[in-house]
């Protein structure tokens, strides 16, 4: 049995879900968001409560099963409340700014970084060595985010470089005479 998939998803007030076969469309105040599982699971809405089950006890099933459960939780969590994730710069002259729908990273290169910003996602720069990037899809906030860190990723010597808020670096010592 799955731990996680046998837990029930709970829709807040103010969230509806609709099952259109293996389809599940979900609407809040955030948007809307689906998600198709595959012939492995069934879903079903009662009394404000999504049950996903499996349809048999294939090794299949049971690995989708908590999987599924989970992208359905990140549905809910997505129209209600969004996803965020805060990353830092750090190091001498290292700045981020929006302009319009563009990130311009100043980061110790050559040349100054222009980072479009995917649709369905805010990323907004409260403070020149913050960027908070925003939105309801869990898969696209993280993407987005990692794709801004890969540009300067923090290095161990100087711990220079863009990375996620809490994010702890290991230091490493320097050259030794």
């Amino acid at each position: 049995m799955s731990r996680i998939g046998k837990k029930p998803v709970n829709l807040p007030p103010g969230v509806d879900a609709t099952i259109s076969g293996r389809m599940i469309e979900v609407k809040g105040p955030k948007g809307t968001r689906s998600f198709v599982a595959t012939d492995d699971i069934s879903l079903a809405v009662e009394n404000n409560i999504i049950i996903v089950t499996p349809r048999g006890k294939s090794k299949r099933a049971r690995q989708q099963w908590g999987m599924s459960r989970t992208m359905v939780q990140n549905l809910v969590t997505g129209v209600t409340s969004g996803f965020r994730k805060e990353l830092e710069i750090q190091g001498v002259g290292y700045r981020a700014q929006m302009q319009g729908n563009t990130l311009k990273l100043s980061l110790g290169l050559s040349h100054e970084v222009n980072f479009d910003v995917p649709a369905g996602v805010t990323v907004t720069a409260p403070k020149v060595t913050e960027v908070v990037v925003e939105g309801n899809d869990e898969q696209l906030v993280g993407q987005v985010a990692a794709n801004i860190r890969e540009w300067r990723k923090p290095e161990p010597y100087k711990g220079k470089g863009i990375r996620y808020k809490g994010e702890y670096i290991f230091r490493k010592e320097g050259k030794k005479k």
